[in-house]
């Protein structure tokens, strides 16, 4: 059977913008553009950029959005077709191979390795699990740039066609295409087969309006004037040269510390004392600090 998706998730790019943000997900035309295209040409996604812009997030929130059900592989040096695809029970296996040799009606080899190469003793993973799905899914291959090429080439060929061939079953093809999502920090090239197969997708850091936007979004009872603030004052953190600069994930979290802390206003003594929630390197909070200090002079 061919994979096909039965209707359209998303009537036009507005809707798609208005949807990510009903659910707290602050598209831009670009992000949401994107999504829209990726539905009706049933093609993947690779967002890339740097950590913390909100790749992941924005898997999660279409699924959200389209009220699918998120499966996730997130990749890492090593991994390989068992862990992403699936493998045999084996522990299973060998079990069952006991009980047939201790059966006194025992079974032929073949009889037992019809048996034992069957659907029960099958281990899906993420990616298989997608395939097979009958429910509507969003699969996210996290970090993808992290695996070695030989696992890509496996995602390649996944993605390309939307089956997998498994030698004792036969092959097994996806009666609907999932949204998919590939995300990379860039920490590796990757191949240009992937990337001619995905739409292409880059988020940087927010502008200084769409941070305050997300900050009023999802820290409830922040004021206006406080996001404003903090995403000013993060804004120009960026501008450092840092180890690692501060995720949006950082500058929620560090907007709801001082918001617990009653803060009304950025003072510069409270600031530099919870900067550790925002960095997380001691050089990176010094300089931090200095331009703080800078800022209130």
């Amino acid at each position: 059977m061919t994979a096909t998706n039965a209707e359209a998730r998303f009537e036009s790019v507005p809707a798609v913008r208005q949807g990510l943000a009903d659910v707290k997900y602050l598209a831009d035309e670009g992000i949401a553009g994107v999504v829209y295209l990726a539905d009706r040409l049933q093609k993947p996604v690779l967002v890339e950029g740097p950590a913390g812009t909100g790749k992941t997030e924005l898997a999660k929130s279409v699924a959200q959005l389209t009220g699918s059900r998120l499966i996730r592989l997130q990749c890492y040096e090593g991994l390989d077709e068992s862990k992403a695809l699936y493998e045999w029970n084996y522990k299973k296996q060998l079990l069952r191979i006991q009980v047939e040799r201790n059966d006194e009606d025992n079974a032929t080899w073949t009889e037992i390795e019809e048996d034992i190469f069957a659907e029960p003793f099958l281990l899906t993973r993420p990616l298989l699990e997608a395939i097979r799905a009958t429910d509507p899914v969003v699969l996210l291959i996290d970090e993808v740039d992290r695996v070695e090429v030989e696992t890509e080439a496996l995602l390649l060929e996944v993605l390309s066609d939307y089956q997998v061939s498994i030698p004792e079953l036969g092959t097994v093809r996806a009666t609907q295409v999932p949204l998919v999502f590939l995300t990379s920090n860039n920490t590796r090239e990757l191949s240009e087969a992937l990337k001619r197969r995905c739409l292409y997708l880059h988020l940087d850091y927010p502008d200084l309006e769409r941070e305050k936007e997300i900050i009023l979004a999802r820290v409830p009872d922040i004021t206006d004037s406080l996001a404003d603030q903090i995403a000013r004052v993060v804004r120009s953190i960026r501008q450092l040269e840092l180890k690692k600069a501060p995720s949006v994930s950082e500058t929620l979290d560090w907007a709801r510390t001082l918001l617990l802390l009653g803060a009304k206003e950025i003072d510069e003594a409270q600031a530099t004392e919870t900067l550790h929630i925002l960095l997380k390197y001691q050089s990176d909070i010094e300089k931090a600090a200095k331009e703080l200090s800078a800022a209130a002079s």
